[in-house]
């Protein structure tokens, strides 16, 4: 029977009980390696003690004490504010909100501060203290006010993103006199175990834990973790358990006691994960356990809690936090690369019903595509420069083995196999050493593929409209009136303004004009050909690469005629190739958010498959960072490596990563900040990996990445910078900071970064005779 099943019964508990201390690791390690990707996660955090009074005497405490000790018996809403400031500025998402139980009940300064602040309780002011952060700073609040009813768990759902609770024991015995939670009210564990509870009905995602050391025995730990494991099953609400060692400290009652040795600590924290769901994290605190770090990874650990780079840990000021570098180095040399989390872990921030609506944009603005911690303040389109590193395009990664199953499964890719969706989120989930080393294989891959010179088109961008009738919510590009408030006033070009532009294109030395607009509601099919005949009649030589699967349906429909039948129309006036934009995700779940009046996927590769098939190349692309998860790129991925081999239509794939500044789901909080660079690089490497033996040429977006970000991706299995993009307006639309033209200089110095040699190319990857 798994003891995670169902209460435990006597025999089952004296089976663990009589374990061999190695053979209990290894259970709790092989659990553990079989929840997910090999990481080690932490929460970047700073500490706010907003009181240090409490109504509980507990005898190992030096975090408590008296008015008479303090300035004041709360720290003031601006104190709250000046630490959280602090922490948002040295990259900190969690603003960790500690405090005593209860003090009010105990202590008059207590009540009387609160009084005349207009709070009845400490729980009503740890809330506004919250509201204030989360809306002032960002930060994601994570409360531990000890003991609390549904009530106040419900109070502080919009403002906390988690809760934290301590179970520490359900010994009774130690609230006896003589005992640690003597003279503790708050500390019996039925009241403990109720808060709990309570917090599972409130749907609150809860930390809770125990306490090893303080005069327990090993069978009461496993009575702890089985009681917390029953709730759990229940409710579904806590995500982590810590498994925290006693230190003994000065000043205490208990500062003469020994604590728990190495051996009992680590069976505890195997216990913890072997009697725990697999959905629950086991924690261990690193600055009380600083000298035994790695032997607390082979014990089954995957999480260290929060760790700060601004606060100490006020309840245990004698014990400073490990420096994050060292922690890397240590995660890393066991194969679980450190990885920074949100205070709430990712599957409450997926799942529905967790979540408050009106903390969720805050949590968004934090998260990377995992529901993770994002990796830096870098997001597409921004001035600032990538974070890439010399070595390596996903920046600093420390060395540490690589899995010979991820070694298995890039070979399997590298001869030309399709992988599963679960093995393609495996790739994309990969970090540190691991993330390298599918890198380091996209771009051997490009080398075989594609050999080191870097491809480029001269082009130029006309938008003929940015009037549409569609509602894609992430597009800024689309104007509807001028009175919506946008810096772009609506307009609509005229055939022969499209015509001009492109003869402007030749002159300076264009070979592709490529054409797109919005869904304007009065355009045709005819519109369409007319605004490409026009184009053709002044520039008979220029390659045309117009119109989106979405521009192809809307003129196919208004003229009654079948997509086949509309593209080849198109392509007697001319028409040499389309953009394979509107794809955005190729899957429902997505595009019924995200564009839910656009194409279906099947349309879009309906449409895509139809114009191969009559001789029309596409392009091909992916625009990620906004709601969408791995498994959607994967998805996405084998969606046009599927047709691709049906049809060879596909000329390039090309990434293109959100940029959400102007975006209005982002504005409406409803998007993440666009991938993070990690993510960015990753998406360009495993769709070479993915793609290989179907698609040759990867393409990576420098409007969208910047000069420096595209050199990196250079690196990371692309070949090809796309075009010098006269006119870009699209994501300059969104909020991208990057120019509208880059010069050939610009591209050959992109190149050159990357220790490759830059080539013209046709739209359709032949070559150009004479350079221009």
């Amino acid at each position: 029977m798994d003891v995670r099943q169902g209460t435990m019964g006597a025999s089952l508990k004296a089976r663990l009980a009589d374990m061999p201390t190695e053979a209990l690791l290894q259970e709790a390690r092989a659990r553990r390696d079989d929840r997910g990707p090999a990481r080690m996660t932490y929460s970047r955090k700073v500490f706010i003690p907003l009181t240090r009074l409490c109504a509980d005497v507990c005898h190992y405490c030096t975090f408590a004490t008296t008015p008479s000790q303090l300035p004041a018996p709360y720290l003031s809403v601006e104190e709250v504010l000046e630490i959280a400031r602090e922490g948002a500025a040295s990259g900190c998402k969690e603003a960790l909100f500690t405090l005593g139980d209860a003090p009010e009940r105990r202590y008059a300064a207590a009540r009387e501060w609160l009084a005349e602040r207009g709070f009845a309780r400490t729980i009503d002011y740890v809330r506004h203290c919250t509201e204030r952060v989360l809306s002032e700073t960002g930060l994601l609040p994570h409360v531990n006010a000890g003991v609390l009813d549904q009530a106040d768990y419900e109070m502080l759902r919009p403002f906390a993103a988690s809760c934290g609770l301590m179970l520490e024991t359900t010994a009774d015995r130690l609230g006896d006199k003589g005992g640690p939670h003597f003279g503790s009210p708050d500390k019996v564990p039925a009241v403990r175990l109720a808060s709990l509870e309570a917090a599972g009905r409130a749907q609150m995602p809860t930390t809770s834990g125990i306490l090893v050391g303080i005069g327990e025995t090993e069978e009461e730990r496993i009575e702890a973790l089985t009681a917390l494991n029953d709730l759990h099953r229940r409710y579904g609400h806590l995500q982590e358990v810590i498994v925290q060692n006693f230190c003994a400290k000065d000043g205490t009652k208990m500062a003469g006691m020994p604590g728990v040795s190495d051996e009992e600590f680590l069976r505890a924290l195997a216990l913890a994960r072997i009697i725990m769901d697999d959905s629950v994290s086991v924690q261990a605190p690193p600055n009380l356990n600083d000298a035994r770090l790695g032997r607390l990874i082979e014990a089954g650990i995957d999480d260290w809690g929060g760790i700060s780079p601004v606060t100490r840990d006020h309840v245990n000021p004698e014990a400073p936090w490990p420096e994050i570098a060292r922690l890397e180095q240590i995660c890393a040399s066991a194969g679980r690369p450190l990885v920074e989390r949100l205070t709430v872990y990712p599957r409450y921030i997926a799942e529905p019903g967790w979540l408050d609506d009106a903390i969720r944009p805050a949590m968004l603005r934090l998260a990377d595509s995992e529901w993770l911690g994002r990796d830096s303040a870098w997001s597409p389109g921004m001035a600032e420069a990538a974070p890439s590193g010399p070595d390596s395009p996903l920046g600093r990664i420390m060395p540490g083995p690589v899995s010979m199953q991820l070694h298995a499964l890039l070979d399997r890719a590298a001869d030309g196999h399709e992988l599963s969706e679960a093995e393609i989120v495996t790739l994309f989930s990969a970090r540190g050493a691991q993330a390298q080393a599918v890198v380091e294989a996209a771009d051997a891959l490009r080398a075989e593929t594609r050999g080191d010179e870097v491809t480029y088109v001269v082009n130029r961008n006309i938008n003929y409209t940015n009037i549409c009738t569609y509602t894609c919510s992430f597009c800024a590009f689309s104007k509807t009136s001028s009175k919506a408030g946008f810096r772009d006033k609506p307009y609509d070009l005229d055939p022969s303004e499209v015509a001009e532009r492109a003869r402007e294109a030749v002159a300076k030395g264009a070979t592709e004009v490529c054409l797109q607009g919005g869904i304007h509601p009065r355009y045709t099919g005819e519109t369409y050909a007319g605004i490409l005949r026009a184009v053709k009649q002044a520039c008979p030589d220029l390659h045309v690469h117009a119109f989106s699967p979405l521009e192809v349906h809307q003129g196919a429909t208004t003229l009654g005629m079948s997509v086949s039948d509309f593209l080849s129309m198109l392509k007697d006036a001319g028409l040499g190739s389309l953009p394979g934009t509107a794809a955005e995700i190729l899957d429902d779940e997505v595009r019924q958010v995200i564009c839910p009046d656009k194409l279906t996927t099947q349309l879009w590769l309906d449409i895509v498959g139809a114009a191969h098939r009559i001789g029309l190349p596409t392009t091909s692309t992916i625009m990620f960072g906004h709601i969408e998860t791995p498994n959607h790129w994967a998805r996405h991925l084998l969606a046009i490596r599927r047709l691709q081999g049906e049809t060879g239509g596909f000329t390039e794939f090309v990434p293109l990563p959100l940029v959400h500044m102007e975006s209005p789901m982002y504005r409406r909080g409803q998007s993440r900040k666009g991938p993070t660079w990690r993510e960015a690089v990753m998406i360009h490497a495993v769709s070479r990996i993915v793609l290989h033996t179907r698609i040759s040429s990867i393409q990576c977006s420098w409007v969208k990445l910047g000069a420096d970000g595209a050199a990196a991706m250079l690196s990371a299995g692309c070949n090809d910078l796309g075009g010098v993009l006269m006119n870009e307006s699209i994501s300059r639309a969104a909020g991208a900071s990057h120019g509208q033209e880059l010069t050939v200089d610009s591209l050959e110095a992109i190149a050159k970064a990357a220790g490759r040699t830059l080539r013209q190319r046709t739209t359709l990857y032949g070559r150009v005779k004479e350079p221009v």
